[in-house]
């Protein structure tokens, strides 16, 4: 971990590996992907079959193997706990009564001499939707997913998630049973971003394929656009807090942790003006490392790409959390809403002492597809919009010219 003051010597030097955390070193996967989007465009469900014998470890007896029937769907959701079935019911309601406020309208302009001008705004014919499966398996992302696309009006969803040794998610099942989702495949990685862009005997050729992945899936979506539309390019999660001396540090280092038990590649950054915090946060961070089941990984996480820096002043803080542009930011300060607007670039912003990052991963409403590695200094969260598009309106009369 970074334990630095923007005093330091070197701090110029830690703060420019900081910003690099997000960096994904797609060369040395790209002829991989290459080639399996290669052989997904010529072989299609032929290669698919192949690539789940390789990658999830059985094999597709025929074409019908390679989707969930809705039966099974509907019959993990009734079988799921009554809890687990009320949070997802929860998060779904939550998650569209946000969604549902960000549908953009048309619009049409009346000049004097009869011009018509406006703007048309409609849903794309189809979307793909890919989610983690396995032991990576996140309903929540599902709903993430689904949700945004439904409220635009998508007419055609399909969803492709990995099933290894074709021992599908029940909770993900159940997630789609809830959304009334009926297209699902079990395919994943690279293969399936590829099948959703380009199509397959058995699997749709889609307009816009979103939702997080590996190295592999995003080099999948970068290779792909331009004959598909896609959410983001998004990288290792990442945590920012900003903080004073009014935030509790137990608090913080959990919050530090619960991005960095994610993936050895995922990043926790701390900034403070209170040098006294940053001690008792970086205490914290070592008692609860060791009391988590992930905590190899979560140790990797800090010790590679951790970091607390402690600053002069809480203005010089959000200067350099603004120059980071995490996916997620907490401000656990005094007046957090007094900060709000010198912050300009963030994926999530979570206000407060009693605001978690966790609670935006599954209940809170807004979209947990994040941008990551400082691209939400250009990109945004994934929402409505991401499924739909925009027509000019022209109309002129005689009286116009």
């Amino acid at each position: 971990m970074i334990f630095t003051n923007t005093k330091d010597a070197n701090f110029k030097k830690y703060f420019e590996e900081l910003q690099e955390r997000g960096k994904m070193d797609m060369d040395h996967v790209s002829s991989i992907v290459g080639n399996i989007i290669s052989e997904i465009k010529t072989d299609k469900n032929t290669a698919l079959k192949k690539h789940i014998a390789k990658f999830d470890n059985w094999t597709p007896k025929n074409d019908f193997e390679l989707k969930i029937c809705p039966n099974s769907m509907e019959k993990a959701y009734k079988n799921i706990d009554e809890n687990l079935k009320s949070a997802l019911h929860l998060a779904y309601d939550r998650i569209k009564i946000y969604h549902e406020k960000q549908k953009p309208k048309s619009w049409f302009d009346d000049e004097p001499n009869g011009t018509i001008l406006g703007q048309r705004v409609t849903a794309v014919d189809s979307a793909g939707l890919y989610i983690p499966g396995g032991k990576a398996a996140y309903p929540s992302s599902l709903l993430m997913n689904v949700i945004p696309a439904q409220v635009a009006g998508v007419e055609k969803i399909v969803v492709c998630t990995p099933t290894p040794d074709n021992e599908p998610n029940e909770l993900l099942l159940a997630a789609c049973h809830l959304c009334g989702v009926k297209d699902v495949y079990k395919v994943g990685g690279a293969s399936a971003i590829a099948a959703l862009a380009y199509g397959t005997e058995t699997i749709p050729k889609v307009d816009v394929v979103t939702g997080p992945g590996n190295i592999f899936v995003a080099t999948a979506k970068k290779m792909v656009f331009g004959d598909v539309n896609i959410d983001m390019i998004a990288g290792p999660s990442e945590i920012g807090i900003l903080a004073d001396d009014s935030a509790d540090a137990r608090h913080l280092a959990i919050d530090l942790l619960s991005q960095a038990e994610h993936d050895e590649m995922a990043s926790s950054i701390l900034i403070t003006p209170s040098q006294k915090l940053a001690d008792a946060v970086k205490i914290e961070i070592e008692a609860w490392l060791v009391k988590l089941p992930r905590h190899k990984i979560a140790r990797k996480s800090i010790e590679d790409r951790g970091a607390i820096i402690v600053t002069s002043t809480m203005d010089e803080a959000i200067d350099l959390m603004n120059e980071i542009a995490p996916e997620h930011l907490e401000v656990a300060t005094v007046s957090p809403f007094e900060l709000l607007p010198l912050i300009k670039h963030a994926g999530a912003i979570f206000l407060g002492h009693n605001t978690p990052e966790a609670i935006g991963d599954y209940v809170a409403g807004p979209n947990h597809t994040l941008p990551t590695g400082g691209t939400a200094k250009f990109y945004s969260p994934l929402g409505v919009e991401n499924f739909m598009k925009k027509t000019s309106i022209i109309s002129f009369s005689k009286k116009s010219y």
